[in-house]
């Protein structure tokens, strides 16, 4: 777990009791993979560059500066779905403008922890979130204490999914995002950076949301609707609130065609009513410096899925002291969300986590 002070301590609930297993991640780059997919095939014309490539301890931002330098266009114009872990393997999209009688040789970007998988042409500036999905394979190591229960934990999840929380990466290092956005709210900071302004603002608004839906796990109704829930189809922002939960809603709600939600704080009257409402009231109370302060930035509400359900899950013992799992997940969601419900992890690269 994260040690803050309070009151931005990242102790949330965990739905699946906390775990007596511990492990740790990331002890070489390999042991985090993540593999973009598109959902779409590239029109293979248009004035951008369509390149797919492989990166090893590279930060994602990092790579779309040397893309836009060797283009000769600015780095805004390089377009990338998400950022995607730095100590880890990952293949990523990345589009650059390009007239159609200019050609480059990208292949003299390869390096030691850069690979050219392939290069088409596309129509559109490939946009934040503009995937299906984020496949992973993931390996903890080093596994000790009371492991023996891990297969029915990994079936209860596969059956009922995990919480899906914000991971602490968006937090910052050691929570420090939220202590910025608490100065900014305060008006304490001046940022004028407008990056660092949103990863403070990102911060707040996934704070509040993990404080919502950790209640409900600590409660036990984050896989229940609520009278007056808002609920939204997955990988959807908008909700529809219902007073009454018929049976037909409870079906489609276990279906997975619906869930219940908790806010992306924001700007607007909140769907939310009767005791769902009541419930996020009791979540946020104390939280309304964060609150008026994504108002005041702009934010408009929204809403998010309080359940992720990772698709394919699947495991393997790869060594004594070792667990592979491999799983997909939707864009926006965390790997990170997955692994807290496995085991008690230790980052290799950082700090313990919870």
């Amino acid at each position: 777990m994260v040690e803050l002070p309070p009151p931005f301590a990242l102790d949330w609930a965990y739905a699946h009791g906390e775990p007596g297993c511990h492990g740790t991640i990331r002890t070489t780059p390999e042991d985090f993979q993540v593999d973009e997919r598109l959902g779409y095939e590239p029109d293979g014309e248009g004035n951008h560059v369509l390149l797919h490539l492989r990166k090893r301890n590279t930060n994602t931002e990092w790579l779309a500066r040397q893309l836009a330098e060797f283009a000769g266009v600015e780095v805004k114009e390089v377009g990338y779905a998400g950022l995607k872990d730095r100590h880890a393997v990952t293949s990523q999209y990345f589009t650059v403008p390009l007239p159609r009688h200019r050609e480059l040789d990208w292949s003299q970007l390869e390096s030691s922890e850069v690979t050219l998988l392939a290069v088409t042409r596309h129509g559109k500036k490939l946009q934040r979130g503009g995937l299906r999905e984020n496949g992973f394979t993931l390996t903890l190591r080093a596994l000790h204490g009371d492991c023996a229960a891990l297969e029915d934990r990994l079936g209860r999840i596969e059956r009922e999914g995990v919480p899906n929380y914000f991971g602490e990466q968006r937090f910052g290092r050691d929570g420090n995002n939220l202590q910025l956005a608490e100065q900014m709210f305060r008006g304490v900071l001046q940022e004028r950076d407008r990056h660092k302004r949103g990863l403070y603002l990102s911060a707040a608004r996934s704070w509040l949301f993990n404080r919502v839906l950790s209640s409900r796990v600590a409660d036990g109704s984050w896989l229940q609707p609520l009278p007056g829930e808002a609920l939204i189809q997955p990988h959807s922002r908008s909700a529809l609130s219902l007073r009454v939960i018929s049976d037909e809603i409870r079906a489609r709600i276990d279906q997975g065609f619906l869930q219940p939600s908790a806010p992306l704080w924001g700007r607007g009257v909140s769907t939310v009513l009767a005791e769902a409402a009541q419930r996020e009231h009791a979540a946020l109370r104390g939280e309304e410096l964060f609150m008026q302060g994504l108002e005041q930035a702009g934010l408009e509400q929204e809403r998010r899925a309080l359940c992720l359900r990772p698709k394919g899950l699947a495991w393997q013992r790869v060594a004594a002291d070792a667990l592979e799992l491999r799983f997909t997940l939707p864009p926006g969601s965390y790997a990170t969300a997955v692994l807290r419900e496995v085991v008690q992890v230790t980052d290799a690269t950082h700090h313990a986590w919870g």
